[in-house]
């Protein structure tokens, strides 16, 4: 094991994920029930399911997290923005917005940065925070370190590094390159094909502040185990 953590440290990384498009009413309430009893720090869902989600969860202190522009973030700023502004009005306190991957790999950085600051803008109007997915399978070193530093200079709060939708996801030398990148004290969220929890206690020393996991039970389970 590469760190140490009991199992209630390392359930307040997780955002406990069921993004699936087949996920039914039970699924989703399975989700919960488990973030619930493992006390996680959010439960992620796609934004049909946020206030359903939101009331399972009142009076737990696990919050509701919503994705927008999702999964492929192209869509219009101002679709972004009304995305984001419902699923907070619906319950959601932390939303996880898709980067404009194209315009960011075409090098208009200025169109990239304004499109994540209208919906921090927005997000932060509502008293909700902002989580910024910039896909890094899809990007070079280069433009990892220039999406991480345009969502800093934007205004958001978390730094992501996948959606988990795409060709892979979360690397732990992209953790460290985006540390690199942000600094030592912005946010980072790791997501996508964590499985175990050797694979989240890497993350996290990676520099890894918050991790978007499905398989929350089992690497919960697993530090159990080890403890």
């Amino acid at each position: 094991m590469i760190m140490k953590l009991t199992v209630a440290q390392l359930a307040k990384y997780m955002d406990h994920t069921m993004l699936k498009p087949e996920a039914t009413v039970e699924m989703i309430d399975q989700t919960v029930k488990e973030a619930r009893e493992y006390q996680t720090a959010s439960v992620c869902v796609n934004p049909y399911w946020v206030k359903h989600v939101a009331a399972g969860l009142a009076g737990s202190g696990v919050t509701t997290c919503a994705v927008i522009g999702f999964p492929l973030g192209a869509n219009a700023t101002a679709i972004k923005v009304a995305e984001a502004e419902q699923v907070i009005d619906d319950g959601a306190g932390e939303v996880d917005m898709v980067i404009n991957i194209g315009e960011l790999k075409a090098g208009h950085d200025d169109l990239v940065e304004e499109d994540i600051r209208q919906v921090a803008t927005a997000v932060h109007a509502k008293g909700a925070l902002l989580k910024v997915i910039i896909e890094n399978c899809l990007l070079t070193d280069d433009e990892k370190v220039r999406a991480s530093k345009l969502t800093v200079a934007a205004g958001a709060d978390f730094v992501k590094t996948s959606t988990g939708f795409s060709k892979w996801g979360a690397k732990v030398e992209d953790v460290k390159l985006m540390r690199e990148a942000v600094g030592p004290d912005f946010k980072i969220k790791a997501a996508g094909g964590i499985h175990h929890v050797d694979e989240a206690l890497a993350m996290i020393e990676a520099g890894a502040n918050r991790l978007g996991v499905s398989a929350s039970v089992q690497i919960l389970e697993e530090a159990k185990a080890q403890e």
